[in-house]
């Protein structure tokens, strides 16, 4: 196991200073469970504390589910009590807390907290998707698709493992540009994603994930054809693991777990396919879905509430806006968006 201890001790130190901007005197919980990377934990509580912020790391037994199905498993009341004392939260847990009832709660009581999910990072994950990646050219490129996307009427999205689905957005609704930056209020995520719910009642066609599927899968031994209609998965199609995403999906005996939540196109310049789905649903190129819950930062102001989230990935995705290509099997195609491609080590 290559443990990268120099150049993690500077993606730390990207993290907490660049990303965070954490000031000497502030809180900063590191969350943590039994199945996360202590390195990665003990390195970004390293380089908190050089700042003169107050690192607090929290470990937890690790849930038997995400989401809302990890609260029974959580020490809810002193979680969030913690939580809402906070100035910053880091979440590494590869069970993650994102949309459990401490996240929601914590976000609601506390509106200081700035949350960055990092869920399931490792060394070789941190060193390449943050300490090698130049943060402030990532943003610009980010900022210029997504307004590209969000004006969009008509959308079509094509893989070459099958996908093939076409959309509406909605007017005025928000996109969240994923540029890693955690410096003001609010939930994160690590750089590299757009994503964005377009009208879900207009999607239509076939959704092949051939990347990961996170939960229930992790990375796909095999495609799995989904068939959505109005945006609804009415069909699912392939071997042992579409059998499981099944499964998985009828457990909660919830309507919104058979709906899709959101869209993203991944534009992470480090990423690679893992099975973690922090770093695979920012894979240079792809589009990804999300199914179940969908947040209240993508459909203003309550969102859709379900129990659980899963996101899986069509790889070398090709997006058509209004008949314009933005990108051909995952290589993008609008010219200033290649120059800063370019930058950024893609062509």
């Amino acid at each position: 196991m290559v443990l990268y201890e120099y150049e993690l001790g500077k993606a730390a130190d990207i993290l907490t200073g660049e990303l965070f901007k954490l000031k000497p005197g502030e809180t900063f919980v590191i969350t943590a469970d039994t199945e996360s990377n202590p390195h990665v934990v003990n390195a970004t509580a390293r380089a908190a504390f050089s700042i003169g912020a107050k690192p607090m790391v929290i470990w937890l037994a690790s849930p038997l589910g995400v989401g809302q199905v990890a609260d029974p498993m959580l020490p809810l009341e002193s979680l969030i009590g913690a939580l809402k004392g906070a100035d910053a939260w880091v979440e590494f847990n590869k069970q993650w807390l994102l949309y459990s009832t401490a996240h929601t709660v914590a976000m609601e009581k506390n509106d200081k907290l700035r949350y960055l999910n990092l869920v399931g990072m490792n060394p070789d994950m941190m060193v390449r998707c943050i300490g090698r990646v130049d943060h402030s050219t990532l943003k610009v490129f980010l900022e210029k698709a997504a307004e590209m996307i969000v004006a969009a009427k008509h959308i079509r999205l094509a893989s070459p493992g099958g996908t093939e689905l076409v959309f509406e957005n909605v007017p005025g609704r928000p996109s969240l540009i994923r540029d890693g930056y955690a410096d003001k209020p609010g939930t994160y995520m690590m750089a590299g994603m757009i994503a964005w719910s377009p009208n879900m009642k207009t999607i239509n066609g076939t959704l092949v994930f051939d990347g990961s599927l996170v939960p229930p899968c992790g990375k796909l031994e095999e495609p799995v054809h989904v068939t959505i209609n109005a945006g609804e998965i009415v069909g699912i199609e392939g071997g042992a693991q579409a059998r499981q995403l099944e499964a998985y999906l009828h457990s909660f005996d919830h309507p919104q777990m058979k709906h899709l939540a959101h869209c993203a196109a991944g534009f992470g310049p480090g990423a690679k396919l893992t099975g973690d789905i922090v770093e695979d649903e920012r894979i240079w190129g792809c589009t990804e879905w999300g199914i179940g819950h969908i947040g209240k930062y993508l459909i203003p102001p309550d969102g859709v509430s379900a129990p659980s989230h899963s996101d899986g990935q069509s790889l070398n995705s090709s997006i058509w806006l209004d008949g314009e290509p933005l990108t051909r099997d995952g290589e993008v195609l609008h010219p200033e968006l290649r120059k800063l491609a370019k930058r950024l080590g893609k062509t």
